[in-house]
């Protein structure tokens, strides 16, 4: 502002301008001061509390999930407890802004966390965590660090029935190297396998990773804890069965390893078609047919057998039957079992393995059906990969 002063009585006009001068600058004096006071009160009030990853009166909270809190001012102290006073095992990050749960948390729980970064400010949350009706575990085959054949399926076995499937496909991860195409396809309510398109190649690692404690699997079911297995495929051993010849043949890797005259099963019981996978080994099992529904008043029988190596869920094994060695490579006497000499049996069992494929060929009977168990790979692959995770059908 300027100020025009007249000749006469300029005293009094520089009194006056000095007088407005101190007046201006006391104003400019007080106006800084009360601009830094209300700056250092925004900054005051924009510092934002500790963050909590679940919100306050939070309820049915995934266990599985860690709860985080950060600050970008640093945290000072951060405590979680249960509704019983235990305090939750912890970590912090090295620069002290990001502080985690370091162990799962509990179903039916209520937990609280108080956090104080380092400018003072607090946060506290309440929350609990979900209650389920009930929880079930899941068993894994093969079993961890196994070496099996190129035919194995992974099975995943659930403690109850599963109401929601694709929850359960969503928990599950199969991680193969090399990569490989595959898919999920449920036999039953509680039993979900998956396999490859093809056979798999020899060499390859597969890790199965069944993530499912937390996940709601339907019905009020929720996981009881994860599980987990990883093994390897071993080589290449095939078998083919053909009732044109009534023999048996053993390859490894391509090449014959020997041919085994055998008897299968009479028509009545007739041999059935298809891919079956080798399953558990016996040195010596009694066999019982009323195990699977045939009566001794019926033709039934129950007998000790040695060497017997499974091939189906319903019964069918390569066995010892010294009582038809007369028969074996001539006509088929068995009740459905593949009949072989004592030696022969041996031999068999020593060189297949879990996960070895065998292939049933010109019998009059029908085709393994593919929920026997160890039938999977007779269910066509097109039905395969479409999955069944909804078909309720079976519910």
């Amino acid at each position: 502002m300027k100020f025009r002063i007249p000749l006469a009585g300029r005293g009094s006009a520089v009194l006056m301008v000095a007088a407005l001068t101190v007046g201006t600058l006391t104003g400019c004096t007080i106006d800084r001061a009360s601009s830094v006071s209300e700056t250092q009160s925004r900054v005051v009030e924009s510092a934002a509390a500790p963050e909590i990853s679940v919100r306050d009166g939070a309820e049915d909270v995934d266990p599985s999930r860690p709860v985080t809190v950060t600050s970008a001012e640093g945290l000072k102290k951060v405590t979680m407890t249960n509704q019983d006073g235990k305090v939750v095992e912890s970590e912090l990050s090295t620069d002290g802004t990001q502080w985690s749960t370091a162990e799962v948390l509990g179903y039916h729980r209520t937990y609280t966390i108080t956090a104080e970064d380092r400018g003072g400010q607090t946060a506290t949350t309440t929350f609990s965590t979900v209650s389920p009706v009930s929880t079930t575990g899941v068993a894994l085959a093969p079993l961890e660090d196994s070496t099996v054949g190129v035919a194995q399926t992974i099975t995943l076995r659930f403690g109850t029935a599963v109401k929601d499937r694709q929850a359960a496909q969503d928990a599950i991860t199969i991680t193969t190297s090399p990569e490989v195409e595959g898919a999920f396809y449920w036999l039953n309510n509680s039993e979900l396998r998956w396999r490859p398109k093809e056979f798999w190649t020899p060499g390859t690692r597969v890790d199965v990773r069944a993530d499912v404690y937390g996940a709601d699997l339907g019905g009020g079911v929720y996981g009881s804890q994860d599980n987990g297995t990883s093994f390897t495929i071993g080589e290449d051993v095939r078998t083919v069965v053909d009732d044109a010849t009534k023999s048996m043949t053993v390859y490894r890797n391509g090449e014959a390893l020997r041919t085994i005259p055998v008897s299968l099963g009479a028509d009545k019981w007739a041999t059935p078609n298809g891919t079956y996978v080798i399953g558990d080994r016996h040195e010596s099992l009694v066999m019982d047919s009323t195990t699977f529904g045939l009566a001794y008043d019926q033709g039934g029988y129950r007998t000790e057998v040695d060497y017997a190596t499974q091939m189906s869920w319903s019964g069918i094994y390569v066995h010892a039957a010294p009582w038809s060695v007369g028969d074996q490579g001539r006509r088929n006497v068995s009740h459905g079992c593949i009949n072989v000499t004592t030696e022969a049996a041996a031999w068999f069992q020593d060189v297949v393995k879990r996960g070895d494929p065998v292939e049933v060929r010109n019998t009059v009977g029908d085709v393994l059906s593919g929920y026997d168990g160890l039938g999977d790979w007779n269910i066509p692959w097109e039905t395969w990969r479409k999955g069944n995770a909804d078909d309720t059908s079976s519910w």
